[in-house]
């Protein structure tokens, strides 16, 4: 049997599915086209891996379409030297595009499973600029606010204060918002010590769980 060739795949993944749809930062489609995506999943051998849909990684959580991770990594307008919040890890798949795009990422995760699986991925790529922690995402990261840029990967039923509390002046927070099933990808911007919100069109993600989020999966 011929093997997979991961590359191609994801070539054709960036030029089919991303670049055609409008994503226009190069950075961020030449780390799309350089990070194996197969990776982050439970078999990397899932032939599903470059396609144009969410995965299960367990947990009841998933792997964003490889779309919406662009669309959403491009609306935080990374230029290089941002420290990043990811609010839910998940598979690690975000943080590592994160990661070259960036100087230094954060990222927090409630299942411990999740976090020591994606940490173990992210190290053997050598993505040394994030940070792995286990905890309440709803809660933000005090320890090493202010963020330039927070990205939350989990629906959000509202704009969490801790968030806007650690995201520094003129950074961007960018989310899925609204109701449990369904919600607006929203850009949320600081400046003077006031926020505006931007709306992106509807997106679906998993709740997010926690003290400023949903109760229960």
């Amino acid at each position: 049997m011929k093997p997979r060739d991961y590359e191609a795949e994801r070539k054709q993944m960036v030029e089919y599915q991303i670049r055609r749809r409008g994503v226009e930062d190069e950075r961020l489609l030449a780390a799309m086209e350089k990070i194996p995506r197969h990776l982050f999943l439970p078999d990397p051998d899932d032939g599903a891996a470059y396609e144009d849909m969410p995965l299960s990684i367990g947990s009841g959580q998933t792997i964003s379409q490889p779309y919406m991770v662009a669309l959403m990594t491009e609306l935080l307008h990374l230029g290089g030297d941002e420290c990043v919040l990811e609010i839910g890890t998940g598979s690690g798949y975000q943080a590592a595009i994160l990661a070259d795009l960036a100087a230094h990422v954060y990222t927090v995760e409630r299942f411990p499973s999740l976090a020591e699986r994606a940490s173990s991925v992210l190290l053997d790529l050598g993505c040394d600029n994030v940070t792995v922690i286990i905890g309440d995402g709803t809660l933000g990261c005090p320890d090493y606010a202010p963020y330039d840029r927070i990205i939350v990967t989990a629906a959000a039923p509202k704009i969490a204060d801790p968030w806007v509390e650690q995201l520094a002046e003129d950074g961007r927070l960018v989310l899925p918002l609204g109701e449990r099933w369904m919600q607006t990808l929203t850009v949320v911007t600081r400046h003077g010590g006031k926020i505006k919100q931007e709306n992106h069109g509807g997106c679906v993600f998993v709740p997010l769980i926690g003290q400023h989020g949903w109760e229960s999966a």
